[in-house]
């Protein structure tokens, strides 16, 4: 991965921030007096900046989170949805295309890993984005609720296919009805997140985590997360075609050989163990 040098551009913008660590790009929704709601000028900005991280040379792992004591507190009813009201038709459309565009278009079959670290309030709209990311890590204090019942209207915009995805019939359909907020570690338990983990250690242990998907053969892990999501909703049958197909694409498309180095590293040289680390990328 290749280091910023000192003309490399800023991809930060108004409601978004963007830092790159050890190729790691840390973007951060970043209307804190809003708790991160997300309205049309942050929806835009993060469809622009998720272009740009994909073929950013910086960057192998993007990590999703927010400024302060949120994550984000989902769609900004005003902005988002009474400040449109008189617009055109054809604006309103457009508007609201850009928000689903990065919120699980995009992300959700991303060119490269995403990890969503929920540092604080989740709330609505902000679901999508949560589960469309590969990955979720989540501060045990963080809050999530699903309040749009409270206020006379559906959880929308895909997040109740989100939380059906994500979560048991029974549990969605308790914190869908109810309006009831919930914790990370309540989060963990359903399902909704991998892990959670004090607010104190969730940023150290959300960089190791990207940090070990950086480690991992970059053609591999891309084509093996889409894998995972697209047979999802296929047969068996099907999937076994798919992924004997998907297996030779990614073999033809890795060009530094590593099914080859890591089967020769294990079979010939017995020089690594896959269940208990991974073979050597740079031999």
């Amino acid at each position: 991965m290749s280091s910023p040098s000192a003309d490399s551009p800023n991809l930060s913008m108004s409601c978004v921030d963007v830092s790159f660590d050890e190729g790691i790009a840390w973007v951060t929704l970043n209307r804190p007096e809003k708790r991160n709601a997300m309205s049309p000028t942050l929806n835009s900005e993060m469809l622009e900046i998720l272009e740009q991280l994909e073929v950013d040379e910086r960057c192998g792992v993007v990590v999703l989170t927010g400024a302060g004591e949120a994550f984000s507190a989902g769609m900004d009813l005003k902005e988002y949805f009474r400040e449109t009201d008189g617009l055109p038709p054809a604006r309103v459309r457009k508007i609201r295309q850009t928000a689903q565009e990065w919120q699980w278009r995009k992300l959700m079959h991303y060119g490269k890993p995403t990890i969503a670290m929920v540092n604080g309030w989740c709330f609505g709209g902000a679901f999508t984005p949560l589960v469309a990311c590969d990955l979720a890590v989540a501060a045990n204090e963080a809050v999530f609720g699903l309040s749009e019942i409270n206020w006379g209207i559906i959880p929308g915009g895909n997040v109740t296919k989100a939380v059906q995805e994500r979560l048991r019939p029974q549990d969605a359909a308790l914190y869908v009805m109810t309006g009831r907020n919930f914790t990370g570690e309540k989060a963990a338990q359903m399902g909704l997140v991998c892990e959670a983990v004090p607010l104190s250690e969730l940023r150290v242990h959300t960089r190791a985590l990207a940090l070990e998907l950086l480690s991992k053969n970059p053609v591999v892990l891309n084509a093996a997360k889409i894998a995972l999501k697209k047979v999802a909703d296929m047969s068996w049958d099907v999937a076994e075609d798919y992924l004997v197909a998907k297996g030779g694409q990614t073999k033809f498309a890795d060009k530094s050989g590593g099914r080859d180095k890591g089967l020769k590293q294990f079979l010939d040289d017995k020089s690594y163990k896959p269940g208990l680390q991974g073979y050597n990328r740079e031999d």
